[in-house]
C-alpha cells in the first residue's frame, strides 16, 4: 500500500510538472496534494514497516514527539487544501469566464503558503503541548502511532486545559475547512441545476466528483476518529479508522483523480511513453 501511495503520488506530481496542458490552478493544487499525501503516509508507514521487520513495537520519546509534531501539519495542511480546492471548483464553474483571472497564479500561490502557515503553528502547538506531557512509566500506545489525543490520555500529569485546547484547534482546523466545502458545493450544486443542457450537468459534476470523493473519504474517516464514542471507545476500531486515513486515503488519492480524469491519463500516458 506504501508503495502504491508513493507510486500514484509521485506519477500525478510528474504528469503535472512535465505537461504543459495541465499548468493550470486545479492541476496546481492537485500536485501540492499528492506531495502532502506522499508526506502524509510517510510520518507513519515506515515506522511501521521496520517495526514489523524487527518484531518490535518500540519508539522513542523524540521519535513519538517528531511524529507527532509531523503529523499535525501535513494531516492540518491535507484539510486546508481540500478547501482551497473546494473553492478553485467554485470560481471554475460558478464564474467560468473570470476563471483564469480570478485565480492567478499569485493568488494559487498565497493559498498554498498560507495553508502551510497554518498547518505549521498548529504543528508547533501540538509540539509544545506534547512535550510538557509527564509519564508515570512504561507507556503502550494502542495504536501503530503517536496519536496526539491517545498520549494525553496515557500521561500522568493534568491534560484538562490540553484537552480543552486540541479539541478547540481540532474544531478550527477541521471545522472551518469543512464549512468552507459544504458551502462551496451547496454553491456549486445550485448553479449546475440552473444549466438546461443535459450534457453541461455531467461534465460539471464529473469534474467536481473526484474533489468530493477524496473530501468525504478524508473527513469521513478523520472525524470518526476523534468525534466518534464508538470508535474512541473501542481501540481496535480507532486503529482501523486511523489506518483509513492516514494510510488508505493518501493511496486512493491518485485512483481518484486520476480514473476519472482524461487530462491527467493522457499525460500519464505521454510520460511513459517517453520513458519508453
Amino acid at each position: 500500500m506504501y508503495l502504491v501511495t508513493m507510486l500514484g503520488n509521485l506519477l500525478i506530481i510528474l504528469a503535472v510538472s512535465s505537461d504543459s496542458h495541465l499548468h493550470t490552478p486545479m492541476y496546481f493544487f492537485l500536485s501540492n496534494l499528492s506531495l502532502n499525501d506522499i508526506s502524509l503516509s510517510s510520518i507513519t508507514v515506515p515506522k511501521m514497516l521496520a517495526n514489523l521487520q524487527t518484531h518490535s513495537k518500540l519508539i522513542t520519546y523524540a521519535g513519538c514527539v517528531t511524529q507527532v509534531t509531523f503529523l499535525s501539519l501535513f494531516g492540518c495542511l491535507e484539510s486546508l487544501l481540500l478547501a482551497v480546492m473546494a473553492y478553485d471548483r467554485l470560481v471554475a464553474i460558478c464564474q467560468p469566464l473570470r476563471y483564469l483571472v480570478i485565480m492567478n497564479p499569485r493568488l494559487c500561490g498565497l493559498c498554498v503558503l498560507l495553508s502551510f502557515f497554518i498547518s505549521l503553528l498548529d504543528s508547533q502547538l501540538h509540539y509544545l503541548m506534547v512535550s510538557q506531557l509527564t509519564f508515570c512509566a512504561y507507556v503502550e500506545i494502542p495504536n501503530f502511532f503517536c496519536d496526539p489525543s491517545q498520549l494525553l490520555n496515557l500521561a500522568c500529569s493534568d491534560t484538562s486545559n490540553n484537552n480543552i485546547l486540541i479539541y478547540c484547534f481540532g474544531v478550527l482546523i477541521g471545522g472551518i475547512p469543512l464549512s468552507g466545502i459544504l458551502f462551496s458545493y451547496i454553491r456549486i450544486v445550485s448553479s449546475i441545476l440552473r444549466v438546461p443542457a443535459t450534457g453541461g450537468k455531467y461534465k460539471a459534476f464529473s469534474t467536481c466528483g473526484s474533489h468530493l470523493s477524496a473530501v468525504c473519504l478524508f473527513y469521513g474517516t478523520g472525524l470518526g476518529v476523534y468525534l466518534s464514542p464508538t470508535v474512541s471507545s473501542s481501540l481496535r476500531k480507532g486503529a482501523v479508522a486511523s489506518v483509513m486515513y492516514t494510510v488508505v486515503t493518501p493511496m486512493l488519492n491518485p485512483f481518484i483523480y486520476c480514473l476519472r480524469n482524461r487530462d491527467i491519463k493522457s499525460a500519464l500516458w505521454r510520460v511513459i511513453r517517453r520513458i519508453a
